[in-house]
């Protein structure tokens, strides 16, 4: 099967399972991902033998150009979505409770009081978790692209550099090099800030100590997400045993991880390692997620995620962390594929503790 095939199978089994005659879909990686058509601001319309692209005047050509074969790409209200409901005879239709607002729900349900809406829960993120081929290949070019950033930085970083500066340099290069856009607001924090794993690029000089990088490129609507800690200045006795202890604990998780392993068990793995030394307790968040057409998707690798268990095609992120509040903090993430043979790091990039 192609791409649109297997996509598609894939909803239609969801939609057989809940008893659904068709789905409305709003959110824009759902709606990249069914049409292979990026809009954020159309709608989807898919029965269990058709489907509808709405977008309007001004991406009708790009939606033609881009969408699967077969779809038809319409404006919207023409037709209007409760003429494909008559025509189609739909009675059950489900909507992104997870994405949907409020007001739109109303709207719909006032429109179209004869139909039940259902919502979806989670069944786009399940059909999104195991990647195909494809997908994997574009996050691996989005990887390699990030990767490239951190090299060009390293090249020329220096003292004088302020934390947005920092920043800018890995999307620049980035964009240069063939992202669309970065995965997400690039964190470069340094010196005491490098303790707030979510910290916001300064514009202020590099403080010594820790430089936390945790930034992405996206490749075809798929995002990548790496974490690299290098140390401005030489590093102390105690910062280099807090980055060695992160290192050990990220590389115990990424052997542990495997098909059918607990995600929490992997979780486990880091944690451990984290809380058997002094630095018990400072491994605040957890440990990965999936990773996609969004930068945080199913599934969640944590001490909370219970029995769930990783399936074949799912890319996590593997990020532990130690952070002392008011000193310094230090992560490292790469990205692992779980496949039906093993396991594959997607992340290529030197993990030894550089000093500037």
């Amino acid at each position: 099967m192609n791409i649109q095939e297997i996509r598609f199978a894939k909803l239609r089994a969801q939609m057989e399972e809940r008893g659904l005659d068709a789905v409305y879909v709003r959110a824009a990686e759902n709606h990249l991902y069914m049409s292979h058509f990026d809009n954020p601001d159309g709608y989807l319309f898919l029965t269990k033998t058709d489907g509808w692209v709405f977008a309007d005047f001004r991406y009708t050509e790009a939606a033609k150009e881009a969408s699967f074969p077969g779809l038809h790409v319409c404006e919207p209200g023409k037709p209007k979505v409760e003429e494909l409901v008559v025509s189609e005879n739909c009675k059950r239709i489900g909507y992104e409770d997870g994405s949907l607002t409020c007001a739109a729900l109303a709207d719909l349900k006032k429109r179209m009081p004869e139909v039940e809406w259902v919502p979806t829960g989670g069944m786009f993120s399940y059909i999104r978790a195991a990647k195909t081929q494809d997908e994997v290949d574009s996050i691996v070019a989005a990887q390699r692209i990030a990767e490239g950033a951190f090299h060009h930085l390293m090249k020329v970083i220096n003292y004088d550099m302020t934390e947005i500066e920092v920043a800018a340099e890995l999307e620049y290069y980035m964009k240069k090099n063939g992202s669309e856009k970065p995965s997400f607001d690039t964190i470069a924090v340094s010196g005491t800030a490098s303790a707030r794993p979510h910290g916001v690029p300064r514009p202020v000089k590099l403080e010594k100590g820790f430089l936390t990088m945790d930034y992405g490129a996206v490749v075809n609507g798929y995002h990548s997400d790496m974490t690299r800690t290098i140390c401005i200045g030489k590093a102390d006795e105690t910062q280099k045993k807090l980055y060695d202890t992160v290192l050990k604990a990220q590389l115990a998780a990424l052997e542990t991880a495997a098909l059918g392993v607990k995600n929490a068990d992997v979780d486990k793995a880091a944690r451990d390692i984290i809380d058997a030394t002094e630095f018990k307790g400072t491994f605040g968040h957890s440990l990965g997620h999936g990773v996609g057409l969004l930068i945080h998707e199913s599934p969640s690798v944590s001490q909370w995620s219970g029995d769930t268990v990783l399936h074949a095609g799912e890319i996590i992120t593997v990020e532990p962390g130690i952070y002392v509040e008011g000193k310094y903090g230090c992560r490292i993430e790469d990205m692992l594929w779980i496949t039906e043979n093993g396991k594959i790091n997607l992340t290529n990039c030197p993990k030894e503790l550089i000093e500037i």
